[in-house]
């Protein structure tokens, strides 16, 4: 099961040397989300992580940013998604992915993306009063058939109240992996929770 991990939208104490050792650690997916930050911040984050994992790095609503450090791919937004006429221009390699919070908008854009995150899944740890859309039932209903059809995609991130206990069900639910953030941040250990997650997942 794949494990992707979303940055705090706040700064968080030595957070860049955090994620860099988690994406040595085997990290597969870091999505850089910071909604309040101008983008010459965002630029200086991205310039402090290791240059060598930044193909595995992807930056929220920054398509610039996504050019200019070669990174592993560009996540739309809801008012990017909204605006969007057409595929926005990526490199060879990069990913475009997005966030669905109904099953229907999954459905009618299932062929635009290389993989999205659905939320929320379970009651939300990051965000109070954010509590699960969907019951286990619906979504492995609806995500069974996705996951055994041939060139499966896109493939479909379980977000929103993750913890190392219910990887088990989102993998039996049908998802193909999940975008993790408060199991992760609001641990006074990021990197040990990162590893525990990571074992979890397999």
């Amino acid at each position: 099961m794949k494990l992707l991990l979303i940055s705090p939208p706040a700064a968080v104490a030595d957070e860049t040397e955090l994620v860099g050792e988690m994406l040595a650690a085997g990290l597969a997916r870091f999505h850089v989300r910071k909604p309040a930050w101008e983008p010459a911040a965002i630029a200086d984050y991205l310039a402090r992580l290791p240059a060598r994992y930044l193909p595995r790095v992807v930056v929220h609503g920054q398509p610039a940013l996504v050019r200019e450090f070669r990174l592993g791919g560009l996540h739309l937004t809801a008012a990017a998604r909204a605006a969007c006429r057409r595929r926005p221009l990526l490199l060879p390699g990069q990913t475009l992915s997005t966030s669905f919070h109904h099953l229907a908008e999954l459905r009618a854009h299932r062929r635009c993306y290389d993989y999205v995150f659905l939320s929320p899944v379970f009651d939300s740890l990051s965000k109070t009063d954010y509590p699960a859309a969907f019951s286990l039932e619906a979504l492995t209903k609806a995500l069974t058939p996705l996951r055994n059809r041939a060139g499966y995609s896109p493939q479909v991130m379980a977000l929103g109240g993750v913890d190392e206990h219910r990887l088990a069900a989102v993998r039996q639910a049908g998802f193909a992996g999940a975008a993790v953030l408060g199991a992760v941040w609001q641990s006074p250990d990021p990197v040990v929770a990162f590893s525990r997650l990571q074992l979890a997942a397999g």
